[in-house]
């Protein structure tokens, strides 16, 4: 029997299993407990939070949508006629929870799980009668429906079922995958969601509705469970073992946002931001599906004891078909301060036949060792204390000028971001910070004289974050330096984690803003001179996140320059673009960035032909191949024959050039390395600019004597 035949008869069956079941029958009610919680969480954000909220009618249709986005994102499970027994919530829901009224959420939450375990039984259904893979119609399937209108009859959702399960199939099947396979996968998968729908509890109806309320006000406010907050604190601890990234929820997905510094996935090298995770395995056991599994179940798989081995099934943030995923292995550790700690290096640029030697300071994190502090002990760590040692190291060693590496430095303490910053002016106010009621207090560097006063530069991307921004926002006002990269996250609140009755709540309580009085938020630091990346910032920062407080400005304050870097930029510039258009790794940073674009924008649907789906993922994969491989032939690399083969290589990682032997030693390998990365490829343009900087400055400095 057919793919298409036996639909009809899965649906009829579906809806007989949803009646008998017993688990359908179970209605989830909201806990005593939950509804003090709710009545908690909105006083919260009507006295507490930074945000002047109007918890109007217009509120209450936000919350109900975002509500709705949440449960069924894709418009793939509710009929419009489903959520009409519910519109009155568009008006209602402001009161609703502020009067722990509950109920009426949590009954629409049961109408959307009846229908996904009426469609996740037809499904199976379906695979019990066996399935006949033909792929060779004509059809696509639509791989984004958000902004697709509620369906009004279920035939147009058995329709859109029908190319999912048919899309599913071909998606495993163009991995080479059998039909036995193939329907083990299936079955595996949709059982696995289906015993998730019946372990369903009122904490996890509780858990997305406050994400709907929290959400709508802005996207780092939000509800911690007590399952949740115990969790939030052993990671706090840094007794977490683990990967060491942070997950986020991408519609079916589970994303990547970004890797922890010193990390085991980071150290790994085998992650990248934007990267999907589809399935997870213990070092012996199967992999277990995880699309369409809760962010916190996902997690609980990863993790682990210290020292054992995770297996991932990842889709690459550069590929555009779902098909096209490699497994990776990260050993499970826990992060240490150590891991973590500023470190430096010194590089040799070469000038008219001459060697300067730069140096370039790592800053992962904003760290300080409070115990170690708080106890009064005189050598604790810091990254502060750290940063001033490699300084006088790379002094030492006669460094004409100094890079700070901040790239994918989310942040931490504030103390150490203002601590940092005075190492390189001479007192003065490094940034603002204003509360709800508009008072604003000013935070700066006391201490007389600086550590370093000669040419500096500051390494941002789109993965600096919160205090990184707060340092670079301040060396580029005080004129200290040259900012250099892509634009920063965009994070400039500020949190606080308060207990509820039940559960904590994460509260923004204020924004940070720079000297100049411009606000972080949203825009973060602007680089003086640009470089191409291939993060895409519709996909990371603060601007990609729904509901982000808008960037604005206060009063700036008095400060002095110590410089005027703006001066010099157009010469610096051109400088860097001549060098840019020469380096193979810059180009292909810029032409593989802007095909990942085009590629993103043109993929919103999906053939269900197979020979055509082939074409398509082809043709996709020979451009993004030939970019690699143009690059490769720049720099005498040998070129590869598969796209995902730079992936698996590591285009960051250690790649040997044309001609090496295999007992080359590690210094000569790793000057290979310098020059093939493209992640080391910012590093030494850093570098080379701020040699052009310092000489600029030396020559202003002849010409004013003269």
């Amino acid at each position: 029997m057919s793919l298409f035949a036996t639909l009809s008869r899965s649906v009829a069956l579906a809806v007989m299993l949803v009646i008998t079941s017993p688990a359908a029958l179970a209605q989830l009610e909201p806990t005593d407990e939950q509804r003090q919680a709710a009545v908690e969480i909105a006083d919260s954000l009507r006295y507490g939070h930074y945000a002047d909220i109007n918890f109007d009618e217009a509120w209450s249709e936000d919350v109900f949508q975002r509500y709705l986005d949440i449960l069924d994102n894709q418009r793939a499970y509710l009929l419009r006629s489903d959520i009409e027994p519910y519109r009155h919530l568009e008006a209602d829901m402001a009161d609703a929870i502020f009067n722990g009224d509950l109920d009426e959420a949590f009954a629409l939450y049961d109408a959307f799980s009846e229908r996904q375990r009426s469609r996740l039984e037809s499904l199976l259904a379906q695979l019990d009668e066996g399935l006949d893979f033909n792929f060779e119609s004509n059809e696509r399937l639509e791989i984004d429906r958000e902004d697709a209108p509620w369906a009004t009859r279920q035939s147009e959702l058995d329709d859109l079922w029908r190319k999912r399960l048919k899309n599913d199939a071909l998606t495993l099947a163009l991995t080479d995958q059998d039909n036995e396979q193939i329907e083990s996968n299936l079955r595996q998968r949709y059982e696995g969601q289906l015993t998730r729908i019946d372990q369903t509890e009122p904490e996890d109806v509780f858990g997305v509705l406050m994400a709907a309320v929290t959400g709508s006000i802005e996207p780092h406010t939000g509800y911690l469970s007590p399952r949740q907050s115990e969790s939030f604190d052993i990671q706090m601890s840094l007794s977490l073992e683990g990967i060491g990234a942070l997950l986020q929820s991408d519609g079916e997905y589970v994303k990547v946002a970004s890797l922890v510094p010193g990390g085991p996935a980071e150290r790994a090298g085998i992650l990248e931001p934007a990267d999907r995770i589809i399935a997870v395995g213990q070092e012996d056991g199967e992999m277990v599906n995880v699309v369409g599994m809760r962010l916190d179940n996902v997690v609980d798989l990863i993790r682990g004891p210290k020292g054992s081995v995770v297996r991932l099934d990842v889709v690459p943030a550069q590929a555009v078909d779902m098909t096209r995923s490699q497994t990776v292995e990260i050993t499970r550790d826990t992060v240490s301060l150590e891991d973590q700690a500023a470190h430096g290096e010194v590089i040799e640029v070469e000038r008219d036949g001459e060697p300067h030697r730069l140096g370039v300071i790592n800053v992962p994190t904003f760290y300080v060792d409070f115990d170690a502090f708080q106890a009064g002990e005189e050598e604790y760590r810091s990254t502060t204390r750290d940063v001033a040692r490699e300084i006088d190291r790379l002094k030492e060693e006669g460094i004409e000028g100094i890079v700070l590496d901040l790239r994918n430095n989310g942040g931490g303490a504030l103390q150490e971001a203002n601590s940092l910053i005075g190492l390189f002016i001479d007192r003065g106010p490094t940034v603002q910070v204003r509360d709800a009621q508009g008072r604003i207090q000013l935070y700066g560097d006391t201490e007389a004289g600086t550590h370093y006063d000669g040419p500096l530069g500051v390494l941002v991307n789109r993965l600096s974050a919160s205090a990184s921004e707060i340092f670079a926002g301040a060396i580029q006002d005080y004129g200290r330096g040259l900012i250099l990269g892509t634009s920063t996250f965009g994070k400039g609140t500020v949190q606080t984690l308060n207990d509820l009755s039940h559960g904590q709540i994460k509260l923004t309580r204020a924004k940070f803003y720079r000297i100049s009085g411009d606000s972080t938020q949203n825009r973060g630091v602007e680089p003086d001179i640009i470089f191409p990346s291939l993060i895409d910032p519709e996909r990371i920062g603060e601007s990609s996140l729904d509901n982000a407080l808008e960037w604005d400005t206060v009063q700036n304050v008095q400060y002095r320059r110590y410089g005027e870097p703006e001066n010099v930029l157009e010469k610096l510039i051109a400088q860097h673009d001549t060098r840019a258009q020469n380096n193979p790794n810059f180009r292909y940073l810029e032409r593989q960035s802007t095909l990942a674009r085009q590629l993103r924008e043109q993929h919103t649907s999906v053939s269900l032909n197979r020979e055509q789906r082939k074409r398509e993922m082809e043709a996709q994969e020979a451009e993004q191949l030939s970019l690699e491989n143009q690059r490769r032939r720049a720099l005498g690399l040998d070129e590869l024959d598969e796209w995902m083969d730079a992936r698996s290589e590591g285009v960051d990682g250690a790649e040997s050039a044309e001609g090496a032997t295999e007992d080359s030693d590690a210094e000569s390998e790793g000057e290979e390395d310098e020059k093939t990365s493209v992640d080391r490829a910012h590093v030494l343009e850093s570098a080379e600019i701020l040699l052009d900087y310092a000489k600029l400055q030396d020559n202003r400095r002849l010409a004013a004597k003269r």
